[in-house]
């Protein structure tokens, strides 16, 4: 008797030898379509299957006010990194493979506390599995940025490792399309009300449909592709920032070069390093805090004699939002707050709750 694994395995064959056999043309389009759909939910049920198979994974504990993955091939100097730049003392070498399991570090920067974990090496085909692939990404998603450390020697690392994400439907530095898609029995059947994608309504009918939906009211307000698309109904779907760091630089003295050919071929801001020299590490502390999207803020003592308490809060918040990170009943019943810093022109200055606050302000709040 075929197992659960091998059944669909079999499908997955079989829908992707009729779609291979398919020729693409006007006719075929819905047909097409369906087929993709398909292909996409029996990939994703292998997925969660092999999940549940190999066990939880890595078992990773978070803390601290953000956390960041550093992600690359085998020796491309993570640890030396880790090591560089927080409290981790990593086990370092100069072969293949030395971290097994993910290593994790506090880096402190702006009174925050950010978690970096260091994960086992990718390699070629790690979207398939190859080297517990799977199980380093689904890490990584858990952490709220990515840190691509790429070797000065192999330059083209970086399309490598954003092809093993893109396959597990990973997108990098890139917006959340806006799809609304809502199901009820009062539509007689999928209504695509706006439509700004490259998919026409019919389309995206079949690739619903595809996934059981057949009575729904959509909104497609961003230009995406068939894939995405699928992706995103699927419930698979990643959107995650991510930095760019060039490893090693002492071993390259042309690496400004190297950095101009990745960012002309990718598109990407390069920060070039050298862990084990130490060379622009301060640089990575900072782009590390500045892509977290977070911003460090100060509680004015009660007391002269008391220190100022930091706060981390995520960027463009209130002071509401800083409130309710003291207590909930604070948040519902304040209404002013006296604030000194960027975000105001003067010293002391009254504001209201919902006043926007900056990096570095100080809050007095008044009940």
């Amino acid at each position: 008797m075929e197992t659960k694994s091998e059944a669909l395995s079999n499908k997955l064959q079989e829908l992707e030898g009729e779609y291979s056999k398919t020729k693409i043309n006007k006719a075929t389009n819905k047909h097409v379509g369906a087929l993709r759909a398909k292909i996409a939910k029996v990939k994703h049920e292998i997925i969660e299957s092999g999940k549940r198979a190999a066990g939880s994974g890595f078992f990773v504990r978070k803390s601290g006010d953000a956390t960041v993955a550093l992600m690359g091939f085998p020796n491309v100097g993570k640890s030396s990194l880790l090591n560089a730049i927080s409290n981790a003392k990593s086990k370092t070498s100069n072969y293949a493979f030395t971290t097994l399991t993910v290593i994790p570090g506090m880096m402190l920067y702006n009174d925050a506390h950010i978690q970096i974990f260091d994960l086992p090496g990718i390699i070629e085909n790690a979207h398939k599995g190859l080297g517990g692939g799977r199980t380093v990404i689904s890490a990584m998603k858990s952490t709220d940025l990515i840190v691509f450390v790429i070797d000065v020697r192999y330059p083209d690392q970086l399309g490598i490792l954003l092809n093993e994400l893109r396959a597990l439907n990973v997108f990098v530095n890139k917006k959340k399309p806006s799809v609304y898609i809502r199901q009820s029995a009062s539509y007689p059947k999928v209504v695509v009300e706006i439509n700004k994608s490259k998919i026409s309504s019919r389309d995206i009918e079949t690739i619903c449909n595809g996934f059981g939906i057949y009575q729904a009211h959509v909104k497609i307000e961003s230009d995406l592709g068939e894939d995405e698309l699928i992706s995103l109904v699927a419930g698979r779907s990643f959107y995650m920032n991510a930095i760019v760091l060039l490893n090693k630089i002492d071993l390259n003295p042309k690496y400004a070069d190297v950095a101009r050919y990745i960012n002309s071929k990718y598109g990407t801001k390069i920060i070039s390093i050298s862990a084990t020299n130490m060379t622009n590490l301060e640089e990575v502390r900072a782009a590390i805090y500045r892509n977290l999207s977070i911003m460090t803020v100060y509680l004015k003592p009660k007391a002269p004699h008391e220190p100022i308490t930091p706060m981390i809060l995520h960027s463009n918040s209130t002071v509401r939002d800083a409130a309710s990170k003291i207590h909930t009943e604070i948040a519902e019943s304040i209404k002013v707050a006296y604030v000194t810093g960027p975000s105001v022109k003067f010293s002391n200055q009254k504001v209201g709750a919902d006043h926007i606050l900056q990096g570095g302000d100080t809050i007095t709040f008044i009940k």
